[in-house]
């Protein structure tokens, strides 16, 4: 018995997330068909972790175990052959008993992609949530260092969260701009259920002037309960690393 870990690179608009979901297909559901396809057995894949409707991934972190002896070569480009065009298995390694994709994680990196435009881009309306106002971006970084370090994130998920805690270390949130396009990258040791998003939600809205920058920190601490961050758009993120 083999384990192969396999790193996924997904467009999710047309998926209702990593999981099974009784409402539509996911990308679990599409691999482990590849799978089948190609081994003639029903192998069951344990990913890094979950990714909703509409998010994409350019890293996601995967494992199955298997009987079959095939070269890494044939476990990428022949599960590729059985995949749409918005799938692709992008590496193949072999890996001992020990790792497990979800509980061998040690932090992932998502992005989260802004486009700061009164015009919509119809070759990026699909990876990136239109904002046709301006934003503070120096406001926008002040108000982030509040989320770096561990904390009680209760505010920041949405509900069916099933979570067994919800506090998290934020180990950094970097801001890059390339023409009208932000890019936000936030590294941490895991999130909760729309976490990332409400995160970006309530940075645009101080962005917008719409929230003092302080709001970041009483939300993480409870005293502002009247206040609901706003959910950014699912298209903009991204899962890019999970690391080991």
């Amino acid at each position: 018995m083999a384990r192969i870990k396999l790193t996924v690179a997904y467009d999710g608009t047309n998926y209702v997330g990593w999981q099974y979901q009784p409402n539509g297909m996911s990308v679990q559901q599409r691999l482990e068909q590849a799978l089948q396809q190609l081994t003639g057995i029903i192998h069951t894949v344990y990913s890094s972790g979950r990714t909703d409707s509409g998010v994409h991934a350019r890293g996601m972190v995967c494992h199955l175990n298997t009987e079959r002896d095939l070269p890494l070569s044939a476990w990428r480009e022949g599960v590729n052959r059985f995949l749409p065009d918005d799938i692709a298995v992008r590496r193949v390694e072999k890996v001992d008993d020990q790792f497990h994709a979800r509980f061998s994680a040690r932090g992932k990196r998502y992005r989260y992609t802004i486009l700061r435009d009164p015009v919509r881009s119809p070759l990026e309306h699909k990876i990136s949530w239109q904002v046709k106002k301006n934003l503070d971006l120096e406001k926008m970084e002040q108000a982030a260092q509040d989320f770096l370090g561990s904390h009680d994130f209760a505010a920041f998920r949405t509900s069916g969260c099933s979570a067994d805690t919800t506090i998290r270390e934020i180990f950094s949130i970097d801001f890059n701009e390339d023409g009208s396009l932000l890019y936000i990258d936030i590294c941490g040791s895991g999130f909760l259920r729309n976490m990332i998003r409400m995160m970006v939600g309530t940075l645009v809205q101080i962005g917008r002037g719409k929230r003092p920058v302080s709001v970041i920190q009483n939300l993480l601490e409870g005293t502002v309960p009247e206040i609901s961050p706003l959910t950014a758009p699912a298209q903009g993120l991204c899962l890019m690393d999970v690391w080991f």
